[in-house]
Protein backbone atom coordinates (compact mmCIF):
# COMPACT_ATOMS: atom_id res chain seq x y z
CA UNK A 1 0.00 0.00 0.00
CA UNK A 2 1.79 3.00 -1.44
CA UNK A 3 0.18 5.65 1.19
CA UNK A 4 1.48 3.34 4.22
CA UNK A 5 4.63 3.06 2.66
CA UNK A 6 5.33 7.06 1.83
CA UNK A 7 3.95 7.93 5.79
CA UNK A 8 6.35 5.40 7.15
CA UNK A 9 9.09 6.84 4.86
CA UNK A 10 7.77 10.60 5.90
CA UNK A 11 7.19 10.00 9.45
CA UNK A 12 8.24 6.76 10.87
CA UNK A 13 11.95 6.84 13.21
CA UNK A 14 14.52 3.81 13.46
CA UNK A 15 15.52 3.31 16.98
CA UNK A 16 18.02 1.34 17.86
CA UNK A 17 17.01 -2.58 18.35
CA UNK A 18 14.86 -2.91 15.26
CA UNK A 19 12.29 -0.80 16.50
CA UNK A 20 10.46 1.45 14.19
CA UNK A 21 8.34 4.25 16.12
CA UNK A 22 5.09 5.45 14.13
CA UNK A 23 3.62 7.01 17.12
CA UNK A 24 2.72 9.95 15.40
CA UNK A 25 0.28 7.68 13.12
CA UNK A 26 -0.66 4.35 14.14
CA UNK A 27 0.08 3.06 17.47
CA UNK A 28 -0.56 6.26 19.62
CA UNK A 29 -1.85 8.92 18.00
CA UNK A 30 -3.91 7.65 15.60
CA UNK A 31 -4.56 9.15 11.81
CA UNK A 32 -8.21 8.09 11.24
CA UNK A 33 -8.04 8.88 7.94
CA UNK A 34 -5.34 6.30 7.01
CA UNK A 35 -7.12 3.78 8.98
CA UNK A 36 -10.00 4.46 6.61
CA UNK A 37 -7.41 3.57 4.04
CA UNK A 38 -6.25 0.52 5.49
CA UNK A 39 -9.75 -0.74 6.45
CA UNK A 40 -10.71 -0.44 3.05
CA UNK A 41 -7.55 -2.31 1.82
CA UNK A 42 -8.14 -4.72 4.25
CA UNK A 43 -11.62 -4.97 2.84
CA UNK A 44 -11.05 -5.18 -0.50
CA UNK A 45 -7.88 -8.79 -0.02
CA UNK A 46 -10.73 -10.20 2.64
CA UNK A 47 -14.12 -9.53 1.23
CA UNK A 48 -15.23 -12.95 -0.45
CA UNK A 49 -14.07 -14.88 2.89
CA UNK A 50 -17.54 -14.69 5.06
CA UNK A 51 -15.73 -13.07 7.72
CA UNK A 52 -18.00 -12.71 10.81
CA UNK A 53 -15.76 -11.37 13.44
CA UNK A 54 -12.42 -9.81 13.82
CA UNK A 55 -9.74 -10.27 16.29
CA UNK A 56 -7.00 -8.57 17.93
CA UNK A 57 -4.71 -7.78 20.72
CA UNK A 58 -4.92 -4.84 23.14
CA UNK A 59 -3.85 -2.55 22.71
CA UNK A 60 -2.16 -0.70 19.63
CA UNK A 61 -4.41 -3.01 17.25
CA UNK A 62 -7.44 -2.07 18.13
CA UNK A 63 -7.84 1.15 16.31
CA UNK A 64 -7.31 -0.70 13.05
CA UNK A 65 -9.41 -3.70 13.67
CA UNK A 66 -12.47 -1.27 14.86
CA UNK A 67 -12.54 1.30 11.68
CA UNK A 68 -12.05 -2.43 9.34
CA UNK A 69 -14.79 -3.51 11.29
CA UNK A 70 -16.92 -0.81 9.77
CA UNK A 71 -16.41 -2.01 6.31
CA UNK A 72 -16.88 -6.03 6.85
CA UNK A 73 -19.86 -4.81 9.23
CA UNK A 74 -18.46 -7.48 12.11
CA UNK A 75 -17.84 -6.63 15.51
CA UNK A 76 -14.22 -6.55 16.81
CA UNK A 77 -13.13 -8.92 19.73
CA UNK A 78 -9.60 -7.86 21.05
CA UNK A 79 -7.71 -10.47 23.46
CA UNK A 80 -6.70 -9.11 26.83
CA UNK A 81 -3.43 -9.32 28.45
CA UNK A 82 -4.58 -9.40 31.84
CA UNK A 83 -7.08 -10.84 33.60
CA UNK A 84 -9.64 -8.57 34.84
CA UNK A 85 -13.06 -8.66 37.07
CA UNK A 86 -15.62 -7.67 34.06
CA UNK A 87 -14.49 -10.69 32.25
CA UNK A 88 -16.71 -13.71 33.61
CA UNK A 89 -16.83 -17.40 32.70
CA UNK A 90 -14.74 -19.20 30.87
CA UNK A 91 -11.54 -18.10 28.64
CA UNK A 92 -9.67 -18.87 25.71
CA UNK A 93 -5.41 -18.33 26.99
CA UNK A 94 -2.33 -18.23 24.91
CA UNK A 95 0.85 -17.15 25.55
CA UNK A 96 2.94 -14.45 24.04
CA UNK A 97 5.71 -12.65 23.90
CA UNK A 98 6.18 -8.73 23.12
CA UNK A 99 8.86 -7.67 20.78
CA UNK A 100 8.23 -4.16 21.75
CA UNK A 101 8.03 -4.50 25.45
CA UNK A 102 10.64 -7.64 26.13
CA UNK A 103 7.60 -9.01 28.21
CA UNK A 104 5.65 -12.26 28.13
CA UNK A 105 1.74 -12.22 28.19
CA UNK A 106 -0.82 -14.71 28.98
CA UNK A 107 -3.62 -13.49 26.95
CA UNK A 108 -7.05 -14.04 27.10
CA UNK A 109 -10.76 -14.20 25.07
CA UNK A 110 -13.75 -15.04 26.93
CA UNK A 111 -15.17 -18.35 24.92
CA UNK A 112 -18.72 -16.45 24.97
CA UNK A 113 -16.95 -14.15 21.72
CA UNK A 114 -15.02 -17.04 19.94
CA UNK A 115 -17.35 -19.71 18.50
CA UNK A 116 -17.38 -22.92 15.73
CA UNK A 117 -19.56 -20.84 14.13
CA UNK A 118 -17.18 -17.86 13.34
CA UNK A 119 -15.08 -17.11 10.68
CA UNK A 120 -12.19 -14.96 11.91
CA UNK A 121 -10.15 -12.38 10.45
CA UNK A 122 -6.53 -11.34 12.56
CA UNK A 123 -5.72 -7.54 12.41
CA UNK A 124 -2.59 -5.84 13.84
CA UNK A 125 -0.33 -3.52 13.39
CA UNK A 126 3.06 -5.41 13.58
CA UNK A 127 4.05 -8.08 13.02
CA UNK A 128 8.29 -9.32 14.07
CA UNK A 129 8.52 -12.18 15.24
CA UNK A 130 5.19 -13.47 15.09
CA UNK A 131 4.59 -14.36 18.68
CA UNK A 132 1.22 -12.28 18.96
CA UNK A 133 -0.22 -13.20 15.77
CA UNK A 134 0.81 -17.25 16.91
CA UNK A 135 -0.96 -16.64 20.05
CA UNK A 136 -3.93 -15.05 18.37
CA UNK A 137 -3.88 -17.89 16.04
CA UNK A 138 -4.00 -20.95 19.06
CA UNK A 139 -7.10 -19.00 20.38
CA UNK A 140 -8.98 -19.32 17.60
CA UNK A 141 -7.89 -22.71 16.61
CA UNK A 142 -8.97 -23.56 20.29
CA UNK A 143 -12.23 -21.98 19.78
CA UNK A 144 -13.21 -24.56 16.66
CA UNK A 145 -13.52 -21.08 14.68
CA UNK A 146 -12.40 -21.26 11.05
CA UNK A 147 -8.81 -18.55 10.59
CA UNK A 148 -9.94 -16.92 7.41
CA UNK A 149 -6.22 -15.08 7.33
CA UNK A 150 -4.42 -12.09 9.06
CA UNK A 151 -4.19 -8.85 7.74
CA UNK A 152 -0.91 -6.58 8.90
CA UNK A 153 -0.45 -3.25 8.38
CA UNK A 154 3.61 -3.19 8.78
CA UNK A 155 6.08 -6.29 8.65
CA UNK A 156 8.99 -6.85 9.51
CA UNK A 157 9.85 -8.89 7.03
CA UNK A 158 13.83 -9.55 8.31
CA UNK A 159 12.56 -10.57 11.46
CA UNK A 160 10.81 -14.19 10.45
CA UNK A 161 7.64 -14.21 12.21
CA UNK A 162 5.43 -13.72 8.93
CA UNK A 163 7.48 -16.60 7.23
CA UNK A 164 6.74 -18.31 10.22
CA UNK A 165 3.16 -17.81 10.11
CA UNK A 166 2.80 -18.53 6.60
CA UNK A 167 4.74 -21.87 6.94
CA UNK A 168 1.68 -23.09 9.26
CA UNK A 169 -0.27 -22.46 5.98
CA UNK A 170 -2.14 -19.21 7.22
CA UNK A 171 -2.92 -16.25 4.70
CA UNK A 172 -1.07 -13.44 6.13
CA UNK A 173 -1.71 -10.09 4.13
CA UNK A 174 0.69 -7.31 5.69
CA UNK A 175 0.17 -3.40 3.92
CA UNK A 176 4.02 -2.83 4.43
CA UNK A 177 6.76 -5.24 4.37
CA UNK A 178 9.94 -3.47 5.67
CA UNK A 179 13.16 -5.89 4.64
CA UNK A 180 16.27 -3.76 6.07
CA UNK A 181 15.91 -0.42 8.71
CA UNK A 182 19.15 1.33 9.60
CA UNK A 183 19.00 2.88 13.27
CA UNK A 184 22.14 5.50 12.05
CA UNK A 185 20.64 6.52 8.63
CA UNK A 186 17.03 6.27 9.29
CA UNK A 187 16.68 4.49 6.01
CA UNK A 188 13.83 1.92 5.26
CA UNK A 189 13.98 -0.61 2.88
CA UNK A 190 10.46 -1.96 1.72
CA UNK A 191 9.43 -4.99 -0.20
CA UNK A 192 8.48 -4.77 -3.47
Amino acid sequence: MELLKQRIQRDGHVKAGNVLKVDSFLNHQMDVALFGEIGREFYRLFAGDGVTKILTIESSGIGVACITAQYFGVPVVFAKKTQSKNIDGEVFTSRVESFTHGRVYDIIVSKKFLTPADRILLIDDFLAKGSALSGLCTLVQDSGATLVGAGIVIEKGFQGGGALIRGRGIRVESLAIIDAMDDETGAITFRE
